[in-house]
């Protein structure tokens, strides 16, 4: 909303606390990324959180309480420790990203998710977007969603479900504390953030991030990939830019700031960060790794490749594994995307390998990839050779195939951004509708359906679909984009602006390790992109065991955070 659209008594409230933001960031002395040397913090590996108990041997549901705590962080040797705010079992042991809870297939695991932050962001936050507002005005929302879950949605972490320190205050659609993961889905890998209305760019941006798998021994082992903690690693990448004084930079300035004074449509950090440090090293042996990467960037999209010519190994996509591995010399992964990837440092014929990245920013018609931004972390490679004797087999697990013909709906979803008279990003919406106009899409639970997703901007947008699974079927051109796109402003009808007409460009295939199925997709501009969604387990025939009808419902959503805040979400509410 703008802030002529408020009412007089919230105007005023507004502008006071725009006047004092402007005074606390008014004076940004940043730290300068190539001044700070790469790789020389150790990777991290984060600490580990069982999620189920074993008793007289057997697995055994377990509940966890974790906490969001303001802390102090190491970024980096030479940079001031920074203020967060981190996951973890205690503020002791909170870290950035949390702590890697690790779940069993079939074994429930309860985990009461409890908000300890201060009652002021550490962080700039424009009031004037669709935003989680406390009604004393005191205290932070936070919503932990769990992407890639199939869970209950009472433990989606809907963005309306919000509460803050001690559960004080809450959102209108918060039903309880403790949730409730199952982990009946397929085995693979998931992660954790934070999703409160309008502020989850901030929160995460501020460090409610961490990672969780579902692990399933009896399918996995007979596979031989590399396993155990040393050699079967997370790695959480994102960016961040920081002050002198170690806190983390986040302009205070829209770039409408006459509508928003501080909301921008993409944050982009010089510094990138893997599990908590800036350019990390990693000492590995001559042998197989795998590494789970997952992409937990506000807006950046990276595309990953050795500069020694290493090989990477596709043995998995975003929470599935995928039919057979596939190797590629790079992978691009958007914002929110998982890969997960077997590297075979055996095959280095240097004693380092450099993981960089040359993916534009905003992907893909953005800024070229700078000294700092395009260097991720290094691998200092053992010398002595040794014996591995773990493989990456010929077939991994093949899930029920998708067949579009078997789709009981079909759906155009419409990608916006709409523009300032100075041709500047105001907001953007899917279909044509704000997130809190009544749900469109009403899926039965258990259906399949044909999604055609068309982006109408020039932004790459992955999107995120919640509870369901997805399978890409193809990407086609839009000819006549202006006119189509001009049409579709007016009237937001596919079918009535002729969508067939104009979807007769170049087709774009589905990249190979990207067949399988995912939770997140990349939606290219100007293109119809045709995606098969399935609500239900892809590995059984099994139905969901919760009520998937229930309150508060579920959304789907762009993954690029600061366009999801400003309203690129829309509620997906289920029928019987």
């Amino acid at each position: 909303m703008m802030l002529k659209m408020v009412d007089p008594g919230k105007r005023t409230v507004l502008l006071v606390l725009l006047i004092m933001m402007s005074s606390v960031w008014a004076e940004d002395r940043l730290i300068n990324p190539s001044k700070l040397e790469m790789f020389v913090d150790k990777l991290p590996d984060m600490p580990k959180v069982q999620g189920f108990d074993v008793v007289g041997g057997v697995p055994r549901p377990k509940s966890l309480n974790i906490g969001m705590y303001e802390i102090r962080w190491k970024f980096h040797r030479d940079v001031p420790s920074t203020p967060v705010f981190a996951y973890g079992t205690s503020p002791a042991t909170a870290t950035v990203p949390g702590p890697t809870i690790e779940a069993l297939h079939g074994v429930d695991t309860y985990v009461t998710w409890r908000n300890y932050l201060p009652t002021k962001h550490i962080l700039p936050w424009d009031p004037t977007i669709p935003t989680a507002v406390p009604r004393t005005r005191r205290g932070i929302p936070t919503v932990v969603h769990l992407h890639g879950g199939i869970d209950e949605p009472e433990s989606d972490g809907h963005s309306h479900a919000w509460f803050t320190a001690g559960f004080r205050e809450r959102g209108p659609m918060w039903t309880k504390e403790k949730y409730h993961y199952p982990n009946k889905q397929h085995p693979g890998n998931m992660w954790y953030h934070d999703h409160a209305m309008g502020l989850t760019r901030v929160n995460l941006l501020a460090g409610l991030i961490g990672a969780y798998i579902v692990r399933h021994p009896a399918v996995e082992s007979p596979l031989g990939l590399p396993a155990c903690d040393e050699f079967d690693r997370p790695l959480v990448v994102f960016d961040r830019s920081f002050r002198v004084d170690g806190s983390i930079y986040m302009n205070s300035t829209g770039n409408n700031p006459s509508i928003h004074p501080q909301w921008q449509p993409e944050y982009f950090g010089d510094a990138i960060i893997v599990n908590g440090k800036a350019w990390p090293y990693m000492v590995v042996r001559r042998r197989q790794y795998r590494f789970r990467i997952i992409n937990a960037s506000n807006a950046r999209f990276f595309r990953f490749f050795f500069t020694n010519g290493l090989e990477i190994v596709h043995v998995a996509a975003d929470s599935a594994y995928l039919e057979e591995p596939v190797a590629a010399n790079g992978t691009l992964v958007a914002p929110s995307e998982i890969v997960d990837v077997v590297v075979d440092f055996s095959k280095s014929k240097s004693d380092h390998a450099v993981l960089a990245n040359d993916a534009a920013y905003p992907y893909p018609s953005g800024d070229p990839v700078n000294e700092a931004n395009s260097k991720v972390m290094k691998f200092i490679i053992k010398k002595d050779p040794e014996v591995d004797p773990t493989r990456i087999p010929e077939k991994l697990i093949e899930y029920p195939a998708a067949d579009p013909s078997a789709a009981s709906r079909t759906r155009y979803i419409a990608m916006y951004e709409y523009t300032s008279d100075a041709d500047e990003p105001t907001h953007l919406y899917l279909n044509g509708k704000p997130f809190d106009d009544p749900a469109t899409e009403t899926p039965a639970a258990g259906s399949t359906e044909v999604w055609h997703v068309i982006n109408l901007t020039e932004d790459n947008h992955p999107l995120h679909i919640h509870l369901g699974l997805l399978r890409a079927v193809d990407q086609t051109e839009l000819l006549d984009l202006e006119e189509f796109k001009g049409c579709m402003m007016k009237s937001n009808d596919a079918e009535r602006c002729h969508v067939a007409e104009h979807a007769r460009g170049r087709k774009v295939g589905v990249r190979p390790h990207e067949k399988g199925w995912k939770n997140v997709y990349k939606m290219t501009p100007g293109y119809v992109t045709t995606v098969l969604v399935r609500f239900s387990y892809i590995h059984s025939n099994a139905s969901y065991p919760f009520d998937a009808t229930a309150e508060p419902g579920y959304v789907y959503h762009c993954h690029i955070l600061d366009h999801e805040d400003n309203e690129m979400m829309r509620p997906l509410k289920f029928i019987k």
